[in-house]
């Protein structure tokens, strides 16, 4: 897919900057995303990747500049944007089913105070279906392992129908059959036309499984395809003196993960 400026754009990034306590996280972000585009977001921690998802669905404030879905400011079209937080953010003892969770994805298309019809109640178990955990549908949400959680989260999205998927480190710390299931679901959004965006520290996967990545590190960096973005000199203004660049060309990113990440991750492209 070629992610050009001319493209009809379900998402339009114009200039924004977003801060915490008056500290600036963000800076001058500007870019457009067509309809049904995959996109990876990457940069090293503490670069205003999660940040950027969460000004994306309206959970910061802006400092200056405007975010357009649907050529429409942003507010109009929530509903449309489904936004799966990193599992560290999430109260995983909240006493609640996994089929209750899965419903919330319905909310935005009931009226106020309308309570979950039956075909609300469909589309939720299809989506846990989908996601291969419909047997877990009456369990708690705190009795299931780290990658049954991080499906319940990927059905809640998926029942929500959404235009937009944004997915902040969906393949960080869960097991390999949720990572598959993850991928696959990838394929199913692209041929719903659903335009995704996953923050990711894996270059390899962001180069093989992305039309475009977005490399930011409180600024935008690059923007484009992998093989134009991924260049020795991109990465070192992304990663500075944590890039190092082998003497057969190939480029080794060590992305250490601070005390409360999950895990250390690598990744390598030419």
């Amino acid at each position: 897919m070629d992610i050009l400026p001319e493209s009809p754009a379900r998402l339009d990034v114009d200039n924004i900057s977003v801060a915490y306590n008056g500290t600036p996280v963000l800076r001058d972000i500007t870019f457009q995303i067509p309809h049904g585009a995959r996109v990876a977001v990457v940069g090293p921690n503490g670069a205003g990747k999660s940040t950027l998802f969460k000004a994306l669905v309206g959970l910061l404030p802006l400092s200056s500049g405007k975010i357009f879905i649907h050529n429409l400011p942003l507010g109009h079209h929530l509903d449309c944007v489904a936004y799966l937080p990193q599992r560290e953010e999430v109260d995983w003892h909240f006493p609640v089913t996994v089929r209750d969770v899965v419903l919330m994805g319905r909310f935005g298309h009931q009226k106020w105070l309308q309570r979950s019809g039956r075909l609300d109640r469909e589309i939720a178990m299809n989506s846990l279906q989908q996601m291969g955990i419909s047997d877990m549908a009456d369990h708690a949400i705190s009795e299931l392992s780290g990658g049954q959680q991080q499906r319940v989260f990927l059905s809640r999205a998926l029942a929500q129908e959404p235009h937009i998927f944004l997915m902040d480190e969906p393949f960080t710390g869960v097991d390999s059959t949720t990572q598959e299931a993850t991928l696959v679901l990838l394929d199913h959004l692209r041929q719903k036309k659903v335009t995704v965006l996953i923050s990711t520290h894996d270059l390899n996967l962001a180069s093989s499984r992305f039309d475009a990545v977005l490399l930011l590190n409180h600024t935008l960096i690059a923007f484009g395809d992998p093989l134009s973005v991924f260049t020795p000199e991109n990465l070192t203004k992304a990663f500075g003196p944590q890039m190092l660049k082998l003497p057969d060309g190939m480029v080794l990113v060590d992305d250490c993960c601070p005390p409360e990440e999950s895990s250390d991750r690598k990744g390598k492209v030419n």
